[in-house]
C-alpha cells in the first residue's frame, strides 16, 4: 500500500511547531495549541459590472493560484451609484482547508510573498482581535502558476487565514512558527 501524501507544513505543524507553542505560549494541555481551521482566498472584481468576461478569467485564474474550484460570488444589493444589480456577479471566492490549505500557505510563504516588488513583510496589524489573519495581494502574476502574457487584466486578492487562536498574541506566535514574514 501506499503511504498518504501529507504537506510539508502540516508535517512540520504535527512534528514541531505544536510541541514549540505549547511552551513558548503557556499552554497546559497540546489540544489548546491553535490551528490553522482554514485559508479564504477573494478576489473582488468591480469592473465585472461592465464586462461579465472578467469574472471567467477570474475563476480560471484563482482555480490555478489555489488547485481548487472557484465560486462566483454576487452582489447582495443593487447600488444605483455602482450601476450594480442584485445577483450581479462580481467577485470570486475559494475556501482551502486540509492538504490544499497547507499546499496554498506554503506557496504564499516560501513563492509569493518574496515575489511581491518592494516587499518588506506583511503588517502585524492585520489581526481582527479573534486571531484571524488577513492580508492582501495588489497583483495575481506573483503566483507562479499564473502565465503573465495571457493575463488580460492584473487583479488583487484577499487571503484570510482563520485560526482557532483565542487572542491576536497566539494567532501571530502561531504564523510565525508556520514562516510569516512579519515585518521587522
Amino acid at each position: 500500500m501506499s503511504e498518504k501524501y501529507i504537506p510539508r507544513l502540516e508535517k512540520k505543524y504535527k512534528e514541531e511547531i505544536k510541541l514549540n507553542l505549547q511552551k513558548e505560549l503557556g499552554l497546559a494541555n497540546v489540544m489548546e495549541v491553535p490551528y490553522i481551521e482554514k485559508i479564504v482566498v477573494n478576489m473582488g472584481i468591480g469592473e465585472a459590472v461592465n464586462n461579465s468576461k472578467l469574472i471567467e478569467t477570474a475563476l480560471k485564474e484563482m482555480e490555478q493560484i489555489t488547485g481548487q474550484k472557484a465560486m462566483p460570488r454576487e452582489a447582495r444589493r443593487s447600488e444605483a451609484g455602482f450601476k450594480l444589480r442584485e445577483g450581479q456577479k462580481i467577485g470570486v471566492s475559494v475556501t482551502l482547508r486540509k492538504e490544499k490549505m497547507y499546499e496554498f500557505l506554503d506557496r504564499l510563504i516560501s513563492v509569493a510573498l518574496p515575489r511581491v516588488r518592494d516587499f518588506e513583510g506583511v503588517s502585524k496589524k492585520a489581526f481582527d482581535g479573534r486571531g484571524n489573519y488577513t492580508l492582501g495581494i495588489k497583483e495575481q502574476i506573483v503566483f507562479p502558476e499564473i502565465e503573465i502574457d495571457k493575463v488580460d487584466k492584473v487583479l488583487g486578492l484577499g487571503i484570510t487565514i482563520v485560526t482557532s487562536a483565542r487572542t491576536d498574541e497566539q494567532s501571530k506566535a502561531l504564523l510565525k512558527a508556520f514562516g510569516m514574514p512579519f515585518v521587522k
